[in-house]
């Protein structure tokens, strides 16, 4: 078997259990099953230019090798290109995208720094796997160095429509680097469809449909490989012990109360705003509701140098605020709002505890949250699933609840729904629900690109 090379903006902390971010999960869970090398970003930023080697270390079955970025570069390659265009226009936020020269400059020059590191630790029969959005440019970089192993890209993000696409400067070249991949991976049928479409449109170039796309004389194949998770590793998560959360639960039987959990990243692509809204407005539509069933929802600190970041979770804190101050009872709080990291061990605790999951993003990759809720659940009294139509887990999770996360009163009246949703029906439910993330999961997802990756194969979602 080749040794396999995942490269990824940044490297997780695989001797830690919180993970948040499904790019941290799939490729955590995957990458120990094969082994293999994982390069990336190591956090730290650097005052000054500074091109040290690779730092390497080994855990477990994985190495991995790290290199830091300057201010510079952290300024105008993370914060700027990346999270200040590509997040926002690949997540249909053309709003909130600011594109600047400098930025993509940075974003081109990080991409060869990653290449120039990467070169230093590549054996003639790797193959290369390449995750996000940061790192597009990277196969072209490698090639320009004389890379000659198979290269292949996922994308944990959506991927839009080529009228939003060409919105930004440089369209074309950013997807032409793509196409310089030998598989391209996406989340689901309608971003693979989506990138159909521009190829077409823009580069006349036609896509078969087993996915090939001829380019010159060469052949990428674009595929859907839904990410999964470990889910035999989650279940046996969510069945251990976990006493802080046992105490709660038995108190809230007592007290005969439910619990709607919400778990993410603090981003405005997640709905946040909307889904305290929404829980807002199941109290106003249904006073029967108030004091029988409170909202838990884990916000994860992320991008905080990011303006956007910054106004909602302000939004945020204001709108807990209010709900709590509108209806809350000396010995009710409607809203736990928690704006923290929480163990991925505790977070399957605590979806096991809870008979809602309340999964409402308004545009998403996959949204793995989704599977670890399903995966946690008690197969004799089982939880429901709200999840949003444009989350990439919807894709697959028919016998979710399938909401809209721009239409308040929906989201309300279907959360009504799952908290008063008889046991048969939540039983068969989770039966399929498993079913389906037992059929993707994370060593099939591995398995299925690295076919395509290795042997040329090509597969899409059910």
């Amino acid at each position: 078997m080749n040794r396999l090379v995942v490269v990824s903006n940044r490297v997780a902390d695989l001797t830690r259990t919180a993970q948040s971010g499904g790019l941290a999960v799939g490729l955590a869970d995957s990458l120990r099953q094969r082994g293999g090398v994982w390069m990336g970003w190591d956090g730290q930023t650097l005052k000054y230019e500074d091109q040290p080697e690779p730092r390497i270390r080994k855990i477990g079955t994985v190495t991995q090798a790290t290199i830091p970025l300057t201010e510079q570069d952290y300024s105008e390659y993370y914060l700027g290109f990346a999270n200040s265009v590509l997040w926002p226009l690949f997540h249909y936020r053309l709003d909130l995208v600011e594109y600047k020269t400098v930025f993509l400059d940075g974003y081109r020059r990080v991409n060869a720094k990653f290449a120039d590191a990467l070169t230093s630790i590549l054996q003639p029969d790797d193959i290369i796997w390449i995750h996000d959005y940061h790192l597009i440019p990277l196969a072209a970089e490698l090639r320009q160095r004389g890379c000659t192993q198979r290269i292949g890209f996922f994308l944990h993000i959506p991927f839009p429509p080529p009228e939003i696409v060409a919105a930004v400067p440089r369209h074309r070249w950013l997807v032409e680097c793509l196409l310089e991949f030998d598989v391209i991976g996406f989340q689901t049928n309608t971003d693979r469809g989506n990138l159909q479409h521009y190829v077409e449109d823009h580069l006349g170039c036609r896509m078969e449909a087993d996915g090939r796309i001829k380019i010159g004389e060469r052949e990428v194949i674009a595929g859907c490989y839904p990410i999964g998770i470990d889910v035999d590793s989650f279940v046996e998560m969510a069945e251990r012990p976990n006493d802080e959360v046992n105490i709660e639960t038995q108190r809230r039987e007592i007290l005969g109360r439910k619990q709607i959990i919400g778990v993410d990243r603090l981003d405005y692509t997640k709905g946040l705003p909307d889904r305290l809204r929404a829980f807002a407005r199941l109290l106003e539509l249904y006073p029967e509701m108030r004091k029988s069933v409170a909202l838990m929802q884990i916000a994860t600190p992320t991008r905080e140098e990011v303006e956007a970041y910054v106004e909602i979770r302000t939004e945020l804190e204001a709108l807990s605020g209010a709900i709590n101050g509108r209806f809350a009872d000396f010995n009710w709080t409607p809203v736990r709002y928690i704006h923290g990291i929480v163990p991925r061990d505790a977070l399957a605790a605590l979806f096991r505890a809870s008979q809602v999951g309340f999964v409402t993003p308004l545009r998403d990759g996959m949204n793995l949250v989704a599977k670890e809720y399903v995966a946690a659940q008690a197969a004799e009294n089982p939880g429901v699933l709200v999840l949003s139509k444009f989350a990439g887990a919807a894709e697959e999770l028919h016998e979710a609840l399938i909401v809209n996360p721009y239409d308040v009163d929906d989201m309300a009246r279907n959360l009504c729904r799952a908290l008063t949703m008889p046991l048969e029906e939540r039983q068969e439910r989770q039966r399929a629900l498993m079913k389906r993330i037992r059929k993707h999961d994370a060593k099939d997802w591995l398995n299925a690109f690295m076919a395509a990756l290795e042997k040329g194969e090509t597969k899409h979602a059910a």
